[in-house]
């Protein structure tokens, strides 16, 4: 919005000129969103725990101790993120640019399947909340629109012809491969794939926020690269017009995010729930397709493809053979049921986190 206000104004008004630069927006809205997630926190936590009395249910089946420790702990933390982003974005955008609706989109309505499905569980006092197919639905829904838009915002805005329905694969900067129409299959399961898989990382404290951030850091990084001509063609990289915008969209989920990890530091104050977890993921997802590194979202956000994939490890093992692999899923619990203790864990997954966000950002240069 500021964008549209101020940056006509930068030939009469030196000031506004610092407008046109992405760089500067991004930094605006990380700190917007950082600061209204500082001076929210508390008072939206006051407020869950009063309407929420118990808080979010813990599993009785996991670990003993969290039933102690983390009962009464409030969840729908997730909104404090979403204020947070949703204001940085808004403010420091450019408006006119459809991929900024586009990743807004998929972020409110994964968020408000994610806030059913919280308040389900809160007044129902179960960890059973919606049901997993009609969950399901309507994030396929939701993708599949978000795809079909995305595909159609890169053919308008001049992007290779073919590419909207492609895979670049990383580590080549030649090679392809066009799916037509199943690419939008392909992205609706981008996209649902990495709301879930966040979804089922957060679990401890600390645990999913800050893997989110430093992937957004990422393809904040990785959407200005393509986003530009020149920096696409120096490091021959597919060149998608128009999702550099999306940059100030990663540094407001960078600012809420370092905002909510405040109040979810160990031990935490709030949890972000599936209206955090699923919305946050979603939006990852879907700036993976738009930039058309789909792939490259499988090396970055690694860890979150570490817990899905033990989750369905487990499921099958324990209904083909009745016999389970880890002692609990998703890996997160294997690792306390094995002695580990929380921060531990938690940190030791942050330092996997970065280290393959740097793989990541390597397959930009490795061609």
């Amino acid at each position: 919005m500021l964008y549209l206000l101020l940056a006509p104004l930068a030939e009469d008004l030196q000031l506004a000129n610092l407008f046109r630069y992405i760089t500067f927006r991004t930094g605006m809205a990380l700190f917007t969103a950082m600061v209204i997630a500082f001076v929210f926190g508390k008072p939206m936590i006051a407020w869950l725990r009063k309407k929420q009395g118990k808080g979010q249910p813990i599993r009785t089946e996991g670990i003993e101790r969290h039933v102690v420790e983390k009962a009464g702990t409030p969840t729908m933390g997730g909104f404090l993120i979403l204020i947070g982003v949703m204001a940085g974005t808004l403010l420091w955008a450019d408006l006119t640019n459809p991929y900024v609706w586009i990743v807004i989109f998929v972020t409110a309505g994964f968020g408000l399947i994610g806030f059913v499905d919280d308040y389900m569980k809160v007044t129902k006092q179960s960890t059973a909340g919606f049901g997993g197919k009609f969950k399901l639905a309507g994030e396929f829904i939701i993708a599949l629109i978000a795809v079909f838009w995305a595909s159609y915002t890169a053919r308008s805005l001049g992007t290779e012809p073919g590419m909207e329905t492609s895979i670049a694969f990383p580590f080549f900067k030649d090679f392809v491969l066009n799916l037509g129409p199943l690419f939008f299959v392909f992205g609706c399961i981008v996209v649902v794939g990495a709301g879930n898989a966040v979804n089922m990382t957060d679990g401890l404290d600390g645990l999913a926020i800050v893997p989110v951030m430093i992937a957004a850091a990422t393809f904040g990084a990785i959407a200005y690269v393509v986003g530009r001509v020149d920096f696409a063609e120096y490091l021959q990289v597919h060149y998608t017009a128009g999702t550099g915008e999306l940059l100030v969209f990663c540094g407001a989920l960078l600012g809420a995010g370092l905002g909510f990890l405040w109040w979810n530091a160990p031990p935490a104050m709030i949890f972000m729930g599936d209206t955090g977890s699923l919305s946050l993921g979603g939006a990852l997802g879907t700036i993976a397709v738009a930039v058309k590194h789909e792939i490259v979202l499988a090396i970055v956000g690694g860890l979150f493809v570490l817990e899905m994939v033990s989750v369905m490890v487990q499921v099958a093992s324990f209904k083909l053979t009745g016999k389970r692999v880890f002692k609990m899923a998703p890996i997160h619990h294997h690792f306390e049921k094995q002695g580990w203790a929380e921060p531990t864990i938690v940190i030791r997954f942050w330092i996997i986190a970065v280290i393959l966000a740097l793989i990541g950002l390597a397959t930009l240069k490795l061609r």
